[in-house]
């Protein structure tokens, strides 16, 4: 795991400055790469690429980047992990490849010199990466299909420019600073900024999934070279009871083990509930040495939301090691500046991933599994039963003359009643599936914008948006596969995995994610109706060669979750803290107002 950066000048741009500004946006990402910094200028007229390390396969300087493997035309810098490279290695060396290093950077230079741009498909894992082809005077960016690891660009007067965080982008100092209302809309309705969208107009997210050429320090459009939706929409397949057993068990088994390839020890993200469990017991059955890793919050203890009895329990149940690591306010309020600077682009989540990746890193790990995308991919969330209930009542609910207006009358009546301002918009959102979706999982709606931003800059947020700003494009083969489609493009992909990789980051901690992986999609998403009614937890929870205890997969599933509310409170007493909340309004909505406070103050 580690930071790209990188500029392709347009030729206006003298060779030092490119140099300086490649080294102030690897500065700025020293914590994604402590072990090493490389800074590479490939000639007049030619990109400078630059890369800080974080060594975990291969520890050996001669891996370090940006890197140039037997043919000197093609370089690249690299951040992720290649989990079947050493397959793809063999491979190559029976065809008479030679390697100088043992990591799987150069194996991706090989497969480029044999494949181009067709070896994307043979890659099983995390990545972005740029490479620079000298013959074909192209510069070559790409990102893994679920959008794992983050890759920001930016078209500049003085050329195209490109790394791993839009911080870094900033520090360059040739990338303007003149804000998104796109983001920052796309902030308020769904907690997270969705990409392509940045928080900066002139800054924009690689699409997960995308590859993209520039030449003479200009860049095309992104193309697809894998759309994780298509594993949603494509038809569904029946399977017996014992069929459903086997494929979880079996993808599950050697996606961990394919997770867990790496030159220093490998840690788990504990929480008590099945995903995390599952993946610690998959890793002790190997008689691999692993450690679980919990936070815990006296605010929280003895209650329901209390992680830490759970997984004490489950790292008891499988004899392995098991660190607990209590978070207080006064840590929360103290953490808070670090916390703003390392998060990336503004989110309401990530809290969680920031102490347990702090408590991780304070145990020495460099390397970490976590559970995140069991529920996408298992119709874990309550929304996989909810929303298709749900639209089909409104469906038929709406073949009454006048429903939707007395529906929305009820709906505005339990938002001021209740406290619940999202059933505000229940009248709106009815009549569509990505509406049902959209109130459930958003944040504020449509509506609401022009108080928090203003009408001009909301409206044109919204326009830019377009489908989006109302989660669209999200229908699949069937109601569960749009929740499962909604769920890994939207939730997923914005917010869970942006937020792992910034807050994992910041500790120099890299976060593998074995059940967000294309190998486990293809082969579990065309059953994802063998998984209904909590089969899918069951079955996971029953991989491992000691199945986890029925206690744990009957917990009332919980999350990963910070008493933030209690916090917030206190911390709304501070100068400069978040803004007074309104009574029984959610602390999502309060954390996002001061987020969006300090971003754009």
């Amino acid at each position: 795991m580690c930071g790209i950066a990188g500029i392709y000048p347009d030729g206006r741009l003298p060779p030092e400055a490119a140099r300086r500004a490649v080294g102030a946006m690897c500065t700025r990402m020293r914590a994604r790469g402590p072990d090493a910094e490389g800074v590479r200028s490939y000639g007049d007229g030619a990109p400078v690429l630059g890369h800080r390390r974080l060594s975990i396969i291969d520890l050996d300087p001669r891996s370090n980047q940006p890197l140039s493997g037997e043919d000197p035309r093609s370089s690249i810098v690299f951040n992720g992990e290649i989990y079947n490279y050493r397959e793809l290695r063999s491979q190559l060396l029976e065809r008479g490849e030679v390697f100088h290093t043992a990591g799987d950077t150069e194996v991706l230079l090989s497969l480029y010199r044999r494949h181009g741009r067709a070896m994307l498909s043979q890659l099983r894992g995390m990545f972005a990466f740029a490479l620079w082809d000298a013959a074909e005077r192209t510069l070559w960016l790409a990102r893994d299909a679920y959008g794992i690891k983050p890759l920001y660009y930016a078209q500049t007067p003085s050329g195209f420019v490109f790394a791993s965080q839009v911080k870094a982008l900033l520090a360059s100092g040739l990338v303007g600073s003149e804000p998104s209302q796109a983001g920052l809309a796309g902030f308020y309705l769904w907690g997270s900024v969705p990409e392509p969208w940045s928080m900066y107009r002139g800054i924009s997210a690689l699409p997960a999934g995308h590859w993209l050429e520039v030449r003479d320090g200009a860049a095309g459009a992104p193309r697809c070279h894998h759309d994780i939706s298509e594993h949603w929409r494509a038809p569904a397949r029946q399977c017996c009871a014992e069929e459903a057993a086997e494929r979880v068990r079996s993808a599950t088994t050697d996606s961990v083990r394919a997770h867990s390839v790496a030159d220093v020890p490998v840690s788990v993200f504990l929480s008590g509930g099945v995903d995390s469990g599952a993946i610690l017991g998959l890793m002790a059955s190997r008689s691999a040495r692993v450690e679980g890793v919990t936070i815990g919050c006296s605010e929280l203890s003895g209650g329901g939301q209390d992680e830490v009895p759970s997984a004490r329990a489950i790292a008891a149940h499988f004899g392995v090691g098991h660190f607990v690591r209590q978070v207080t306010a006064n840590e929360f309020r103290a953490d808070l500046p670090r916390l703003l600077d390392a998060m990336d682009q503004p989110s309401v989540d990530g809290v969680n991933t920031w102490f347990a990746s702090k408590a991780a890193a304070e145990r020495g790990h460099k390397v970490v599994l976590s559970g995140v995308g069991g529920d996408e991919l298992l119709g874990g969330y309550a929304s996989f039963w909810q929303l298709p209930l749900a639209d089909v009542s409104a469906r038929g609910a709406l073949l009454v003359p006048g429903a939707r207006r007395v529906l929305g009358g009820l709906g505005a009546w339990l938002a001021a009643r209740r406290q619940q301002p999202k059933l505000g918009a229940l009248g709106e959102q009815l009549g569509s599936f990505e509406g049902l979706y959209q109130l459930r999982r958003g944040l504020y709606f449509p509506a609401e914008l022009p108080a928090l931003m203003g009408a001009r800059d909301s409206a044109e947020g919204l326009e830019a948006l377009g489908d989006f700003a109302s989660s669209g494009a999200g229908w699949a083969r069937d109601r569960r596969a749009s929740v499962a489609l909604l769920e890994s493009t939207r939730y997923l992909r914005n917010q869970l995995l942006r937020d792992s990789d910034w807050a994992s980051m910041a500790h120099s901690l890299e976060l593998r994610t074995p059940l967000v992986d294309t190998r486990v999609l293809e082969a579990l998403a065309p059953y994802l109706n063998a998984f209904a009614q909590g089969r899918g937890k069951r079955l996971l929870a029953a991989s491992p060669e000691r199945p986890l205890r029925a206690a744990i997969v009957q917990r009332p599933k919980s999350g990963f979750g910070l008493p933030m509310s209690s916090w917030l409170r206190e911390l709304e007493a501070t100068p400069g803290g978040p803004p007074a909340s309104q009574p029984g309004e959610p602390w999502a909505r309060r954390w996002a107002r001061y987020i969006a406070m300090r971003w754009t103050a």
